[in-house]
């Protein structure tokens, strides 16, 4: 493949993943005009390497956009005398104007901008996760029933031609995407899929086909692009272990969190000592107050670490306390496990960088639940049961099998989920779609709160339906007041 060629795959894999509003009107700060863009060789490298620096932001991978949906959800509780960093989207008080909603949406369009800026139709991967981003975030959950006459997205495909700033249906928003991933996919080379790739490859494309169908309700191909992935590039990706030993200090499974290095890794963002985003863990550690104790804003919540049990692995890798030598600083007297998940990666933490883990939007373990809950959903228990076990034999000491059936099925997929997936961004999304289904079995609540240790009183106790409309994010202010703009709310907005 000769360096052109190379730069192109790279950034039409890029280019799939993202979404854009009236923010697609402007030009990037560092725009240069058309006429002299990428001259050389040169030119196009340093514009990709800007194009991926961008999901380095606060509002992306490294922070927001993975943190946010699940600080919402059912998997912590603030602490009392936090710093209040999210707050409002724990208490379920999200209003049109915040900040960190904002950011989200906006850095979502950054990336899809500059994708079209460079190279206008070199963009499908990268804008194809920006607007599944978008959808999941903003819009209602997929109902291929009522998909044409719910709100989507501003679909935008130009950089500089004017177009409508108006949403489109769900289903044309959900078209969009897999008009986008199929050119994708045509162009991206197999030959360079790689586990920790650092760039969009056509596995990362099928990996965000198999996740969209999923969420269309389209078991089948969830099914085969899964397949894809688990099957037939099983010499290429593998899932870690969790019991055999990678060096004397980490197992495999182990190693994955401690240096954002696997097998199991499609793709994950590439930080340096001397380039990173944001850091994933603070909220859950806090070390550098002082140096000396943590101080989570967030500590995990008492139904989540118990679905972990004695034989789960997964437990030591994402949760540690005072027996594990960390000490909470708090006054209130807090001793809990905290979320060590993004602890930071070792060559960093050495160097006094804290907190700083490389995002993983696409791991191998994730395309064994599409694939099971996929089957589930087509009655074949004994398929998805396989899958799931399959999955916990590489999380587990010893044993892992699971039996699914009729009867367990969603709450056996919810909990699995949660166990493999806590704080990667899924949950919210997943109480959304799954909806009454879920909240029958949870006592008609999607969402349930009850105190536990030391935990901030407002916010503890709250019980969500599937109804509430905080579900969907609201639009951002700025977006529907924005000169020229037709973009209709959402329910969250009144």
């Amino acid at each position: 493949m000769n360096m052109l060629r190379n730069i192109k795959f790279r950034l039409s894999a890029l280019a799939v993943l993202l979404l854009a509003t009236s923010c697609l009107d402007k030009y990037p700060e560092s725009a240069i005009p058309e006429k002299d863009a990428m001259k050389t060789f040169a030119d196009a490298e340093q514009t990709l390497t800007g194009i991926y620096a961008t999901f380095k932001s606060s509002s992306l991978f490294s922070g927001r956009l993975t943190l946010l949906p699940d600080i919402q959800a059912d998997l912590v509780y603030a602490v009392e005398g936090n710093s209040n960093q999210f707050g409002n989207f724990w208490r379920w008080d999200v209003r049109p104007t915040d900040l960190d909603l904002e950011g989200v949406y906006a850095d979502l369009y950054t990336v899809i901008s500059r994708c079209n800026f460079f190279l206008e139709r070199i963009d499908e991967v990268i804008r194809a996760l920006c607007y599944s981003e978008l959808l999941k975030n903003y819009c209602k959950a997929y109902d291929p029933a009522t998909a044409q006459s719910e709100l989507g997205v501003v679909i935008r495909t130009k950089y500089s031609t004017p177009e409508p700033i108006r949403r489109a249906s769900l289903y044309d928003s959900y078209k969009f995407v897999l008009d986008d991933l199929a050119e994708a996919e045509k162009r991206l080379d197999k030959e360079e899929d790689a586990y920790s790739n650092e760039y969009i490859t056509s596995a990362a494309a099928q990996a965000l086909h198999a996740r969209v169908a999923l969420y269309m309700q389209d078991w089948d191909t969830a099914i085969e692009y899964a397949s894809i992935l688990i099957d037939d590039k099983k010499n290429t990706f593998k899932l870690a272990d969790a019991k055999t030993k990678y060096n004397a200090d980490y197992t495999f499974f182990d190693y994955m969190w401690a240096y954002d290095l696997s097998y199991e890794i499609i793709w994950r963002i590439g930080f340096t000592e001397t380039s990173y985003g944001s850091p994933l863990g603070t909220v859950f550690l806090n070390f550098t107050k002082d140096l000396t104790y943590y101080y989570p804003d967030y500590v995990p919540a008492t139904a989540a670490l118990n679905l972990y049990d004695a034989a789960d692995l997964r437990y030591s890798g994402y949760f540690a306390g005072k027996e594990q030598g960390l000490t909470i600083g708090y006054t209130n007297g807090l001793d809990w496990p905290m979320l060590v998940k993004y602890y930071g990666n070792r060559n960093f933490t050495s160097k006094l960088i804290f907190h700083v883990s490389m995002p993983k939007p696409f791991r191998l373990a994730e395309q064994y639940l599409i694939r099971a809950e996929a089957y589930c959903r087509k009655n074949d228990f004994t398929k998805a049961g396989n899958d799931l076990t399959a999955l916990r034999k590489m999380r587990y000491a010893s044993g892992g099998t699971l039996n699914v059936s009729k009867n367990n099925w969603l709450q056996t997929i919810s909990d699995e989920r949660v166990r493999e997936l806590y704080m990667e961004g899924f949950r919210l999304h997943d109480l959304k779609r799954w909806g009454k289904e879920y909240a029958d079995l949870n006592g008609g609540y999607s969402i349930r709160r009850t105190p536990q240790s030391c935990s901030q009183p407002e916010g503890s106790s709250l019980k969500i339906t599937p109804d509430n409309p905080l579900f969907v994010w609201p639009i951002p202010q700025h977006e529907l007041e924005s000169p020229g703009s037709e973009i209709l709310p959402n329910e969250s907005n009144r």
